[in-house]
């Protein structure tokens, strides 16, 4: 990792999800780069918090024979520090991650995973203290119903298919994940200086309404004075 990419890690890092999808709103992101319904499932502390460039793997079905082959099981080809960012079909409901994976990712230096669908063994992923966020969990392992076709690629993370009209995210490879007990967030790396800039100005802005409110302000009238809204 280079200094300045070090550099906007260790300052991305402080903030939290919801100030940074407040920021990326500002620059007029549709969607405040929120990936829907994934939640923190490993470990079970929930101040665990991750911020790191994602590593893209996209899935698809396994009858899919048309869709590319990876030479390579994904797992082995990420590279340290970053965190693997997995999407595949929506209404599948098999895990694409299990406790040998986040074993050989451990292994490797990778930081955690960021699944857009299922994963399975969590207390081997707990014992491990390894950060995985998921949609959800299942028994049933990726064969014979998905495979992993392509890595490093831009992915297209979509919501469940009740919240059609939520804009679906675009995940690159580089981008920054930053996920909490609150959720999971994509900052694309271009925007990554912006975003850090505002975060700390509606940082120091919400701080002002705290104090008012605390002391009996009204909510109305606190947002006027320090939001001017």
């Amino acid at each position: 990792m280079s200094p300045d990419t070090a550099s906007i890690q260790a300052r991305l890092a402080v903030f939290s999800t919801c100030e940074i999808s407040d920021a990326l709103i500002k620059l007029g992101s549709p969607h405040g780069g929120h990936i829907p319904d994934i939640h923190m499932l490993s470990p079970t502390d929930s101040t665990t918090r991750i911020c790191g460039p994602a590593y893209t793997v996209q899935m698809v079905l396994g009858t899919n024979s048309v869709a590319p082959k990876l030479s390579a099981h994904f797992v082995d080809t990420a590279t340290e520090g970053t965190y693997y960012a997995v999407t595949y079909s929506a209404g599948v409901k098999n895990a694409v991650w299990g406790g040998l994976m986040t074993a050989g990712a451990q292994s490797r230096g990778a930081q955690g995973v960021i699944i857009s669908g299922r994963c399975r063994d969590l207390a081997e992923h707990r014992a491990a203290s390894f950060p995985v966020f998921a949609r959800g969990h299942s028994t049933l392992g990726q064969s014979p119903f998905t495979r992993p076709s392509e890595v490093n690629v831009p992915i297209i993370i979509r919501p469940d298919v009740s919240e059609e009209d939520f804009p679906a995210v675009l995940v690159s490879p580089g981008d920054w994940i930053v996920a909490d007990e609150d959720g999971v967030v994509c900052v694309p790396t271009a925007l990554a200086d912006e975003v850090i800039s505002l975060a700390t100005k509606g940082r120091e802005v919400d701080e002002r309404c705290m104090q008012d409110i605390k002391a009996g302000k009204g909510v109305q009238e606190t947002f006027k004075k320090h939001r001017g809204k």
